[in-house]
């Protein structure tokens, strides 16, 4: 089972190690962690993080993302190397009209409400995210990129995170321990941890919609981590022939690196 990291202001900081593989194999614990956004770490947070004696992090925001969340507040000196890959679908980018609203940049949240508009329309949007995620070239050459990085021996201990720690954070996480060898459903349960985890800061977020949108409900399938997401991009996993086709022929992982990500990986 994960172990959260117990920072105040990242509910969602994690250690992805401890899962069992299909070979009878453990994840191995203090060398991968997954996070929400560290722009409003404590200073307690702060030294836990230092703890970590992490050699890199993956922060896969986009330069107006963290403009408008904030940049990380990291140790100092900060922790190895910090490596940017910004991923987002310029068709579907929730999480920069989230932010702009919140901070008053938009007019009444319009962005949102264009989101949203038409029943289940934001869940649909987030489950094509998802298949974007898994079929398209550029996110599938990031995620590939995350993972050569991973397998890097020098770049390990290595957080990866996004701004909830949920859907960017939540699919590189699943491709990895997918393939660790980690049990399809174990990996779900991981990615839908996130809605325990980050339940204070959804209720919060929520709240502060009240008064921009009619109804702020409507906005909570944006905010939760849910099966049907994860099911859409494994669904084009499945669709080529499984997670080592995929990983090979998809995303262009060749033996090497596998290999490099199971040695380095798992106990």
């Amino acid at each position: 089972m994960e172990v959260t990291l117990g920072l105040v202001n990242a509910a969602n900081a994690r250690d992805l190690g401890g899962y069992p593989t299909a070979d009878g194999r453990r994840v191995r614990r203090g060398v991968i962690y997954r996070a929400n956004a560290l722009n409003r770490l404590t200073d307690g947070d702060l030294e836990l993080v230092r703890g970590l004696r992490l050699a890199c992090l993956i922060d896969f925001r986009h330069p107006t993302e963290i403009e408008l969340v904030g940049p990380n507040r990291l140790p100092t000196p900060p922790p190895g190397r910090v490596v940017g890959m910004p991923l987002f679908d310029p068709d579907h980018d929730v999480v920069t009209k989230i932010s702009a609203a919140l901070r008053g940049r938009s007019p009444a949240g319009t962005p949102l409400v264009e989101t949203i508009s038409g029943p289940g329309a934001a869940a649909a949007g987030m489950t094509q995210l998802y298949r974007w995620f898994a079929a398209a070239p550029a996110p599938r050459q990031i995620f590939a990129d995350a993972l050569r990085l991973i397998a890097s021996p020098d770049a390990l201990p290595l957080l990866f995170h996004c701004t909830a720690g949920k859907d960017r954070t939540g699919w590189l996480a699943a491709l990895l321990l997918s393939a660790l060898g980690v049990d399809r459903e174990v990996v779900v349960e991981d990615y839908l941890r996130t809605n325990e985890l980050n339940a204070a800061s959804t209720e919060y977020l929520l709240s502060t919609f009240a008064d921009r949108v009619p109804d702020p409900t409507v906005l909570r399938p944006l905010f939760e981590a849910r099966r049907e997401y994860l099911s859409a991009a494994f669904a084009e996993v499945d669709r080529v022939g499984g997670i080592d086709v995929y990983l090979s022929e998809s995303l262009g992982l060749d033996d090497a690196v596998l290999a490099a990500l199971r040695e380095a990986l798992l106990d």
